[in-house]
């Protein structure tokens, strides 16, 4: 076929092929463990998959309600009461959505316009950006210090009369770092008697270890007032592939998040929003999973003891980062590819996510994994 012969002025000209395919792919090649992606390599509850198969026999196969199924949405009203205290009217304020990253899309898309600041906290997962780019916003970014944490003071001075939104991200993704409370009432300072509009990516909120507590940008009054709560159900319950999220805010908040959602994707997978319906009314099913995921967590790091990693604790997600100064004095995506040649294990370099690619020297894997795949990669990384 002939180069095509118009010109194509890309909305996403800096979008490139991103560190996941990079990376999966030379896995698939090299046949390497792989750490990289975040998704569970187990299967779901057996009990949920009954659920699904259960409702599709029943029917349950056409268009869903646009805002999602209003039984699965009164389920969540009720989660988000019990677990953080605000009242969400499930008919005005909840919308079940394709995932977290769906719903960020949205909210992005129904507020930032051209030329409109948006701040995005680095490193940061890498959806953020190209929604902000797409619909004409400019992401203004504040890295994280050296220990993943958010200096408050550099954050202030980056607010100005342009800025339409603020992204935080917590449990965060890469780093296994928790905002706290103080964290969060930092933000909602920082933020008061303006109306910007945060988009609060919260979809590991039920994987917090230690003792810590997920502080939900709906358990602080005046963040609650300007926020979008995007969680995932897939992270929650390890099925990823089903696509499944939701997002609560304000009902004047929502009613412009439906607009483009209604036209974006319209409705979600029925049959999977009936069995989340009659799962989800059990908190045991995702009460659980600190204690679940802990207990990978700490396998994985009693492992590395005697490893020449630096490690710090992840205090949620199923990432953990791992120093590597005193093995190599290599860049991260150098020594992730390296490892994935010479040592079949497959993990993800932050530099990628950071401003101006900065090199920490770590590198972030996903414990979300089987006993078995987590005791072969952990002998390989004590060996280095």
């Amino acid at each position: 076929m002939p180069n095509y012969p118009h010109k194509i002025n890309s909305k996403l000209p800096k979008v490139k092929t991103t560190i996941f395919t990079t990376v999966g792919k030379m896995a698939k090649k090299y046949d390497a463990i792989n750490l990289s992606q975040g998704f569970p390599n187990f299967d779901p509850d057996p009990k949920l998959l009954d659920l699904v198969s259960k409702a599709m026999h029943e029917g349950h196969n056409q268009y869903a309600h646009m805002a999602g199924l209003p039984k699965l949405r009164e389920v969540i009203a009720a989660k988000i009461a019990a677990l953080h205290h605000r009242a969400y009217d499930p008919e005005t304020e909840i919308t079940v959505t394709v995932g977290a990253t769906e719903a960020i899309f949205t909210a992005i898309t129904a507020f930032v316009t051209k030329g409109d600041e948006v701040i995005v906290i680095k490193p940061a997962y890498d959806c953020y950006e190209p929604a902000i780019e797409v619909n004409g916003g400019i992401a203004i970014y504040v890295q994280l210090n050296a220990e993943f944490k958010v200096d408050w003071s550099v954050f202030r001075e980056k607010l100005t009369p342009k800025t339409k939104m603020v992204i935080i991200n917590t449990p965060h993704n890469p780093s296994g770092t928790i905002l706290s409370k103080t964290d969060m009432l930092e933000l909602q300072q920082s933020l008061a008697d303006t109306n910007i509009i945060v988009v609060s990516d919260e979809v590991y909120e039920h994987i917090v270890f230690d003792g810590h507590t997920h502080e939900s940008a709906s358990r602080f009054d005046d963040l609650a007032s300007r926020s979008f709560v995007c969680s995932s159900f897939g992270k929650t319950f390890h099925v990823t592939g089903w696509k499944v999220g939701y997002c609560a805010a304000p009902s004047e908040l929502m009613h412009e998040f439906r607009k483009t959602h209604q036209f974006n994707v319209f409705s979600v997978d029925h049959p999977v929003q009936h069995a989340l319906a009659t799962y989800l009314a059990e908190p045991q099913h995702y009460l659980g999973l600190n204690e679940f995921y802990q207990e990978k967590r700490d396998y994985f790091l009693k492992a590395l003891k005697g490893s020449r990693f630096t490690i710090v604790p992840s205090q949620g997600t199923y990432f953990q980062l791992l120093g590597y100064a005193h093995i190599t004095d290599e860049r991260d995506v150098d020594f992730a590819k390296r490892l994935i040649v010479e040592h079949q294990l497959a993990c993800i370099p932050i530099s990628v996510f950071n401003v101006a690619d900065l090199d920490n020297k770590v590198l972030r894997f996903c414990f979300a994994k089987t006993r078995d795949t987590l005791e072969k990669a952990t002998e390989i990384l004590c060996n280095l």
